[in-house]
């Protein structure tokens, strides 16, 4: 192959090295914006690297007016065995409207905690890829809808002796250290 040829494959190949993939190729739909996604998750990103809590700031906290526990796991996982005093929002469940029911000021401060944050009760609090937690999506979900005082559980606590209250809902029988 001469040189000149060469040259120009070469030119041409290499713009697409490293090159990320259109998030939003394929066929179009204006109700998903993968490119929006990922700008927000970002910028939620920044946001919680100074918002991070340890077990006594989110105790402290979550006893002041004007603050509520979220708790984004599913209703059954919930009913299992859930911080004192959370709300339950299921992941599946963070829309438009259920958001603005749950947590109708945004300025509420809000603070998060979810399965990884909890280890010996692999019932109530399976265990998800560190890059799948539900930490994450929610704190990602919740910023997206425009609250901004969000905050997130830090360390990973036993379910046998974490000093955040752990309790079931009522009609639920799973002690804490079931499995």
């Amino acid at each position: 192959m001469n040189r000149v040829a060469l040259a120009l494959l070469l030119c041409i190949g290499i713009p697409a090295v490293g090159t990320p993939a259109d998030p939003d190729a394929g066929p179009p739909n204006p109700a998903i914006d993968m490119k929006g996604f990922l700008q927000v998750s970002q910028e939620a990103a920044a946001h919680r690297s100074t918002r991070r809590l340890s077990v006594e700031e989110f105790l402290r906290m979550s006893k002041e007016a004007g603050t509520i526990v979220l708790d984004a796991r599913s209703k059954d996982k919930y009913d299992l065995l859930h911080v004192k005093g959370a709300i339950s929002l299921p992941f599946t469940d963070i829309a438009i409207e259920s958001v603005k029911k749950v947590i109708p000021d945004k300025n509420t401060r809000i603070l998060i905690y979810c399965n990884n944050n909890f280890v010996n009760n692999e019932v109530a609090f399976e265990s998800k890829l560190p890059r799948a937690s539900l930490n994450l999506s929610t704190y990602i979900a919740i910023y997206t809808y425009g609250y901004r005082n969000i905050y997130e559980l830090g360390p990973r606590l036993d379910t046998n002796n974490s000093k955040l209250p752990l309790v079931p809902s009522t009609n639920t029988s799973v002690k804490k250290g079931a499995r």
